[in-house]
């Protein structure tokens, strides 16, 4: 099979590329640095691919899907068509999504903080403890890298840095996050969340958070903790008890992996929900490797790093 990875100079591309490199049933159709901006080579290197990344800005990402003349699946990291119509989102995890990412040519991949908030809203309001019309919050820890080659170069500046890095930084204070569209609409939620993105200064990691009042469920702790128990059955994403971390969670837990962890804590008044994973992991490069194993028909954990 015949893979293309368009824009693969980027934080997502050079983590896809990494990982597909070692693969002996792929071959890598790559460009050399003089092309890979020229659009007739990209043209022809995106319809001689079996399967095709874009790992480029929204509008690139467009440009890239008018290319397509043939049959090849694209799978786009961008924030294009994650809610257009005919690309199937890709979190295979969720009630049915797995055999629609299977049968797609079009595969939009989530975004690093909305797959968290999605991985803990989508399954209740699925199983109806959650409603549609729940106002809900979402705060989410990230580390720097999520904010691609520019960010990562202004934290590791040798010198000159701003000392305002050195502390956590809120962001996306506008609520417009480019995020929040796919949030509501992969839930089914009637209101997007009020949504505090935080990046800190660490290279990978990310946790998101959604607190709950429990008046605001058709239902208990418990019944939240035996829905995501029934659901997340596979290795990429996994129900369980965080680790002895003396009373802490780290949003660096899951770092250099490709699986996500979702947890619960909380009591019977005031509960928080919480995914746990790499922000380039199963929040970006991870997950669109995910969706091109099951694509191609094989083990989905195929090339990836899982944390147990």
């Amino acid at each position: 099979m015949k893979v293309f990875i368009d824009g693969s100079a980027g934080t997502t591309g050079l983590r896809i590329h990494e990982r597909l490199a070692e693969r002996r049933d792929l071959e890598l159709i790559i460009l050399s640095d003089e092309l890979r901006k020229d659009n007739a080579a990209r043209k022809d290197a995106i319809n001689s691919a079996d399967i095709a990344f874009l790992c480029l800005p929204d509008a690139a990402a467009r440009e890239a899907v008018a290319m397509l003349e043939g049959d090849t699946a694209v799978i786009d990291t961008s924030t294009a068509h994650r809610t257009a119509e005919g690309w199937a989102y890709g979190f295979p995890e969720l009630p049915g999504q797995r055999a629609k990412v299977a049968a797609s040519r079009r595969i939009a991949n989530p975004g690093c903080h909305a797959s968290g908030f999605i991985a803990l809203v989508a399954p209740l309001v699925h199983a109806g403890l959650l409603p549609k019309s729940a106002a809900l919050t979402c705060f989410s820890l990230t580390g720097y890298s999520g904010g691609g080659k520019k960010m990562i170069a202004e934290y590791e500046a040798p010198e000159g840095r701003s000392a305002l890095l050195d502390a956590p930084r809120q962001y996306g204070i506008s609520q417009s996050h480019k995020h929040l569209p796919e949030m509501a609409v992969v839930c089914g939620l009637e209101n997007a969340p009020v949504f505090c993105p935080i990046v800190g200064d660490f290279y990978s990691g990310m946790e998101v958070t959604v607190p709950l009042f429990a008046k605001q469920l058709n239902g208990s702790i418990e019944d939240i903790k035996n829905t995501y128990r029934e659901l997340y059955t596979t290795p990429l994403v996994h129900f369980d008890d965080p680790a002895d971390e003396a009373g802490f969670l780290s949003a660096g837990a899951l770092s250099g992996y490709d699986d996500m962890q979702v947890s619960v804590a909380g009591n019977d008044e005031r509960i928080i929900l919480t995914a746990r994973f790499d922000n380039l992991g199963k929040g970006a490069s991870g997950a669109a490797i995910q969706n091109m194993n099951i694509l191609l028909g094989v083990d989905e954990t195929l090339g990836l790093k899982l944390s147990k």
